[in-house]
């Protein structure tokens, strides 16, 4: 009660921070009045000093205080240019389409341009100019010459603004780009460069992944810093969207999967479960007609696990009777103590499926339909145990035991892969309906966006998912992919130093923004107050029944000549009713994911008189729908909605598209208890109460304000559930992100570098005594030091050609044995480097160092896949899955860079930026070895067979004293037959003796 005087007297907490921005406006209008008296000139030499001056300032604290200085100034100088451009009637093309300016900045959306300037999320209702709004702070933070951008949902909106508001940046001196998804690297690089950016989330994002991740010069790079970024629909981008990370990937190198065989079985399978629920069906119904109630009740709870969406158990919900019985059983069987009785009902269906968390599960009959002859085809072999008794088994050799090894894991293997294919299929046959989750287009399958109804070509589904859609449908299966860089849209937006955003709804989810991003929600007033009604929902039990209910409110108001604009959540809903309406020869456009290009036209007609217009509840986001002529005397634009959405947001959000700037306008939804929202998540035995209550009749509808909350209530667990997946996905990539922040650094810091020889020498000086403390200890006594696996690793890793007589590294501790090494390698690759034009040196330089980078950083990326798949089976042991992920990914992280280093060591020596001078720098090298005690491996830049470790050391300055070659004078002894000329070199490399060890002989 306090609270709410307190409220009263003082206003919000948002109302009173609109109140102080107040002054702020009335000094922006002041300098608008001076400016008039300027010059179009004058006007941009205030750009070009500000820019001059802030270019100067390189503390971002200090910046930013200026800039807070100037804002009322620069504020004024973006208006004033409105002004004239609006009185000038400036006209020009837009997406190939005529236009003339009609804008100036309101005093509302001079406040919104202040809250994006202060990095918060400005909530504007739809209409009230929020493109406008945006020119202010972009046209502020782009003064310091960092680079601003502006990101919106998709392509055309990102052009469009990039056309529309570059007049008026153009206008004032600033340059204006856009990216668009076609764009060749050095065309985006000149978009980056320029003043102020306009692109979409996803373009931004893959633009990162392919700058840190695959670039290997700066040239190749078309990013610059993260200064400052406004996200229009930023619930949109920051919410609906941030559940799926960005990832680039390639195809594998081998494909193994099976779909295209085990398809007509799941088919088959997917039909024998559909026949079986059917006859489940009926006999639940006669059961209910000779007064077995209970009975009923369990039967179509069995169906219920099989097929939620069967039509005869959807029918026979809307009994309150029946609905009743089918919660009693439910809830009866969900009982501790009724675990197996559970187990035993789930075993007389061939699979079960659970839609809230989009899995299916197979019982033993639908295995053994799939693999009548082998009872072991779904149980994945206990390797462990196997293995051990291969090794028990003393009269196997060790051939032997490596090949049933090998045989084992193949076996393993194909287990798995076979149990995974059949269980996506079956998730893509029960839980993924074709045009609702995707559609198919040209031998494609294109997954559609279930928040906005639009396409996403090039998007697919992890996990061999998209692959088992793509067999269902009969479409060309695409080999699988492999991750090569990825990073979630929280932690891409969170690299700028300054982020804002902007939406018609926001208000909802301010707590996420706040506990995510760090961003606060301010509700700006509209310019005219909002006349729009909101009707009480009107709710039926069947889908049929609302259908026809929105058809005759349709009908009723197309005879008025009302626009009407009507939402749907699929592409299946939009398409039902198109049909319904050619029925009954009312004339309407449709607009869904299958009409992507035409989508901002069509939402701009849909206020003209008579035009009735269905849409998938996002689509055409971020365009106006103005009223015709007459319309406002019909009561404006008429919204309905077919269908809650999951969020309210998606609700609001399609509210809003009528009644802008004061005009009129109404709204209303209509429910059924068969909708997805209501059959999910809006708690069955209250709906099953309202409906005994009312004793609802065929076509008979319900409708009170406190039924609105019962659905919102619904909306409200759902928004939950998607927030804590949201939250749980950041948790994870967090670790990720740690990690990407260390591998992209040490890729930039490459690339960057002018001296790479540095950064190749700091690999040497920290693994080589990593590598000398891994073999010999870190000089306790206790410790057997193994002095000849450390020069079999010298030996195979460099040309050294060391022995132990040369090395005697038992004479030294491992720390001097590290140095005296780092001086070996060092003087022999400062030899080997010497044979070869500097410029090209330093480019391979890099080039190992990346090659090692980007190769061990995508098998981590695998592995890190993997770990983050299994950790969860960890929470049975009462193990929390996050710290066991965050122990592990660090331990594998540090294995990593390990192993980065020892890639660079391994390839230093095996690579060469000219063949010749690679020869040339061999042929120093002598060419007898003599045989040492030492065991080594021959490799391809080891020491040959037949050459001496002493000379060899001796060409490459391997004594460390002198490069000067050190000749041996002792009598040579051959230890092999003499070899002629022109005969085959005896080390092996196929050539003639005289072109290969010859040569020098």
């Amino acid at each position: 009660m306090v609270g709410w005087i307190l409220k009263k007297v003082l206003g919000s907490k948002n109302q009173r921070s609109i109140k102080r921005m107040l002054p702020v406006v009335g000094r922006i209008n002041e300098f608008d009045q001076q400016f008039n008296s300027l010059s179009d000139e004058d006007l941009r030499v205030k750009t070009a000093d500000w820019k001059k001056e802030l270019a100067a300032i390189g503390d971002p604290e200090e910046l930013a205080r200026r800039l807070d200085e100037i804002l009322p100034e620069a504020f004024a100088v973006v208006k004033n240019a409105a002004r004239r451009l609006n009185e000038r009637k400036h006209t020009f093309t837009v997406c190939d389409q005529p236009m003339t300016w009609a804008m100036v900045h309101f005093d509302v959306q001079l406040v919104g341009g202040i809250v994006l300037h202060r990095g918060r999320i400005a909530e504007m209702a739809t209409g009230e100019g929020k493109t406008l709004v945006a020119t202010l702070p972009l046209y502020l933070n782009a003064l310091a010459g960092r680079g601003a951008h502006l990101v919106t949902v998709n392509d055309y909106l990102a052009r469009r603004d990039a056309e529309w508001m570059g007049q008026l940046y153009n206008f004032l001196g600033l340059t204006c780009g856009c990216i668009q998804h076609d764009q060749p690297p050095d065309l985006r690089r000149e978009q980056y460069a320029m003043d102020i950016t306009y692109g979409t989330n996803s373009e931004f994002g893959f633009d990162y992944l392919r700058d840190n991740g695959m670039a290997t010069t700066r040239e190749q790079q078309v990013q610059r810093r993260y200064h400052y970024a406004i996200v229009d629909e930023v619930d949109s981008i920051l919410i609906d969207e941030a559940r799926t990370p960005l990832i680039i990937s390639g195809p594998t190198t081998i494909s193994t999967h099976q779909y295209d065989k085990w398809k007509p079985l799941v088919d088959q399978l997917v039909r024998k479960q559909n026949m079986l629920c059917n006859r489940l069906a009926s006999e639940a119904k006669e059961q209910f007609e000779q007064g077995n109630i209970e009975e009923g009740g369990r039967l179509l709870f069995k169906v219920k696990l099989g097929q939620p969406r069967n039509k005869q158990l959807l029918r026979m919900m809307e009994d309150p009777e029946k609905r009743k019985a089918i919660d009693k059983a439910e809830l009866s069987f969900y009982q501790d103590t009724r675990k197996e009785e559970l187990f035993a009902l789930k075993e007389e269906l061939f699979f079960t499926i659970d839609e809230k968390s989009n899995e299916t599960d197979l019982s033993e009959q639908g295995r053994s339909f799939l693999n009548p002859d082998d009872p072991d085809s779904f149980v994945l072999p206990d390797l462990i145990s196997e293995f051990t008794e291969i090794d028990l088994n003393r009269t196997l050799s060790d051939e032997e035991k490596e090949r049933l090894k090998k045989e084992r894991q193949e076996h393993c293997d194909a287990q798995g892969e076979r149990m995974h294919n059949i269980s996506q299929l079956l998730r893509a046959y029960c839980l993924f309906e074709k045009d609702v989750a995707y559609v198919v287009e040209e031998n494609k399958v294109v997954i559609v966006d279930e928040y906005t109804g639009r396409k996403m070509p090039g998007r697919r589904w992890s996990d061999g998912l998209h692959q088992a859609v793509e067999a269902k449908e009969g479409v060309q299966i695409d080999r699988e992919t492999q991750t090569l860089a990825t990073i979630t849209i929280q932690n891409y937006f969170r690299l700028y130093q300054e982020l804002a955003g902007m939406t018609g709804t926001a208000e909802t989810e301010a707590n996420e923004f706040h506990d995510i991003y760090k961003l606060d929600v301010t509700v700006i007033p509209t310019n005219r107050p909002v006349a729009r009604k909101d009707a009480n929902d009107r709710i039926y039990k069947t889908r049929r029944e609302k259908y026809n209910a929105v058809i005759n409110e349709i009908k009723e108001r197309h005879a008025q000549s009302q626009p009407i604009l009507v939402g749907t959540v699929s592409v299946e809903a939009s398409e039902l009713l198109s049909r319904m309406l050619k029925r009954e020869k009312i004339p309407h456009n449709v607009l869904n994911a299958k009409y992507h290009m035409q989508e901002a036209e069509i939402v701009a007609r849909a206020g003209q008189a008579g035009t009735a217009t269905i849409s998938t509840n996002m689509a055409g986001r971020g365009t106006d729908i103005k009223l015709g002529e007459g319309v406002p005397e019909r009561g404006g634009l008429y919204v309905i909605g077919t269908e809650r959405h999951e969020s309210r947001r998606i609700d609001r959000q399609l509210r809003g598209r009528c009644a802008r700037q004061g005009d009129p306008g109404a709204t209303r939804f209509y429910v059924s208890f068969e909708d997805d929202l209501m059959r999910n998540f809006g708690a069955a035995d209250r709906m099953t109460k309202i409906m005994e209550r009312f004793g609802l009749e065929e076509g008979q509808e319900l409708e009170h304000r406190w039924l609105n909350k019962s659905v919102e209530t619904a909306q409200k667990r759902v928004e939950q559930r998607n927030y804590l997946a949201r939250k749980r996905t950041l948790d994870f990539d967090d670790v990720m992100n740690n990690q990407r922040e260390v591998v992209y650094a040490y890729r930039n810091e490459t690339i960057d570098s002018e001296e790479p020889r540095k950064l190749i020498y700091e690999v040497i000086d920290e693994a080589v005594p990593a590598k000398v403390k891994e073999y010999l200890g870190s000089g306790d006594t206790r410790e057997e030091p193994n002095y000849a696996g450390l020069m079999n690793w010298v030996n195979t890793t460099f040309p050294l050609g060391l022995t132990s007589e040369k090395a005697q590294l038992e004479t030294r501790t491992p720390d001097e044995n590290g140095q005296f090494l780092i001086e070996k390698i060092k003087d022999a690759y400062e030899r080997k480097s010497s044979h070869e034009e500097p410029t090209a040196v330093k480019s391979l330089e890099r080039y190992i160092i990346l090659n090692a980078i980007d190769r061990l950083w995508q098998e981590h990326l695998y592995a890190m896949d993997a770990l983050r798949e299994g950790v969860y089976l960890r929470g049975y042991a009462q193990k929390d899955p996050l710290i066991e992920y965050k122990t592990e990914a660090y331990d594998m992280f540090v294995e990593l860079m390990a192993n980065i280093k020892n890639e660079v060591l391994h390839n230093l020596f095996r690579s060469t930026s000219n063949l010749q001078a690679f020869e040339t720098f061999l042929s120093t090298l002598p060419q007898f070895l003599i045989r040492e005690t030492t065991p080594t491996a021959p490799t391809a830049t080891g020491p040959v067979s037949g050459r001496r470790p002493e000379r060899v050391a001796a060409a490459i300055g391997g004594n460390g004293e002198s490069n000067e070659v050190a000749l041996d004078l002792q009598p040579v002894r051959r230890e092999m037959p003499k070899v002629g000329r022109n005969q085959p070199c005896p080390c092996g490399s196929g050539k003639k003796y005289k072109n290969c060890c010859g040569r020098v002989a």
